[in-house]
């Protein structure tokens, strides 16, 4: 029994070490996401160089935690509740590997824009609003992950709606502006894909919520809407 007990706290101690792994990794994606905005902000091209250099690091960790579950899923052939945090785990730092991404993807459009010859004319207001917003989806996220809070989840769910929403209304002002001069299309089109990025970004927290909920009651709440969604996080385990 003595070993039993040991190898029980020696797996825990395992799935923590993963959980915070992942944490990690968010944090470090989170970093990234506010150095590529403040890049485009300032126009600081260093900073928006650091951003793409750094996606590497990102997909490191990635890899590095992906290994580690299948070593764990190998030598302890998990079931349950344990092989659902696992698999929460690995669907998890997919969606951050590729938050990374959109981030690195800012931080290069940030560098086409300012090292052309085209004056930077069109900042839509609501671009840092969006940008703030998808930030905070991932921040909620990352709560809700570390917590299994299934209230946060379906806050990051609502806020979705937010952000696709404020994407929407860039996308008509961009077109709007690019109708009027012919002038701003490259430029618009540089701001569209920073636009589309945190908009993906959005939907790659929301995706990370959802597998809190298949996490905490083994349900898979993808593509059911949002008021079904909400239904299922409300309803007892």
């Amino acid at each position: 029994m003595p070993n039993t007990n040991h190898t029980l706290k020696k797996f825990d101690a395992e799935l923590e070490a993963v959980r915070a792994r992942v944490l990690q990794m968010g944090g470090l994606v989170e970093e990234q996401i506010a150095r590529a905005m403040d890049a485009l902000a300032s126009g600081d091209l260093q900073v928006a160089a650091r951003v793409v250099e750094d996606d590497h690091r990102v997909n490191a960790l990635e890899v590095g935690i992906d290994e580690e579950c299948s070593t764990i899923i190998a030598r302890r052939q998990p079931a349950a509740v344990d092989l659902r945090m696992l698999l929460m785990v690995v669907k998890t730092i997919t969606d951050l590997e590729r938050i990374g991404d959109e981030a690195a993807k800012i931080a290069r459009m940030t560098k086409l824009i300012y090292e052309s010859d085209r004056p930077y004319g069109l900042r839509p207001p609501e671009l840092r609003h969006v940008a703030d917003l998808a930030l905070g989806m991932l921040r909620n996220a990352l709560d809700a992950f570390a917590r299994l809070d299934l209230a946060v989840a379906a806050k990051v769910v609502r806020q979705d709606q937010q952000v696709d929403d404020t994407f929407r209304g860039i996308l008509r002002q961009l077109i709007t502006f690019m109708m009027e001069d012919p002038r701003t299309i490259s430029h618009g089109l540089e701001i569209l894909f920073i636009a589309k990025a945190i908009e993906r970004i959005g939907d790659h927290a929301k995706n990370m919520s959802e597998y809190v909920v298949y996490m905490v009651k083994g349900k898979d709440v993808r593509h059911i809407g949002l008021e079904s969604f909400e239904r299922e996080v409300l309803a007892p385990h």
